[in-house]
């Protein structure tokens, strides 16, 4: 396992609910990490982010680990969820909250 690989691993697997993305959640750099940060903290979900843009390795890395062509990417439990498209339509059907809840993690607004 490369070492980018191993620090993916570490976060998605130490984390109950990790965010890689563009930018911050206190400062997305793209409209769909955006989307998500806003989702995940309506729902009021304590997460988790690591910012792309600050490394090439990691960019690419995230993208073979899941063999996921875009960022962002979210990850519940160890669990790949999906990115942005996916994500809102999971937050809208009321899907994403129910993932949430059945993996443990606590949903304080519902949609």
């Amino acid at each position: 396992m490369t070492d980018i690989n191993a620090f993916i691993d570490e976060k998605v697997k130490n984390n109950d609910v990790f965010l890689f993305m563009k930018g911050s959640p206190d400062f997305p750099q793209c409209g769909f990490s955006g989307q998500v940060v806003q989702i995940l903290n309506y729902l009021g979900v304590p997460y988790d982010s690591a910012n792309v843009l600050e490394s090439d390795e990691l960019r690419d890395g995230i993208k073979t680990y899941t063999n996921w062509p875009t960022i962002p990417q979210l990850y519940v439990k160890g669990e790949f969820v999906g990115g942005a498209d996916i994500i809102r339509e999971m937050f809208q059907a009321g899907e994403l909250q129910t993932h949430m809840e059945s993996a443990g993690i606590a949903v304080k607004q519902t949609a």
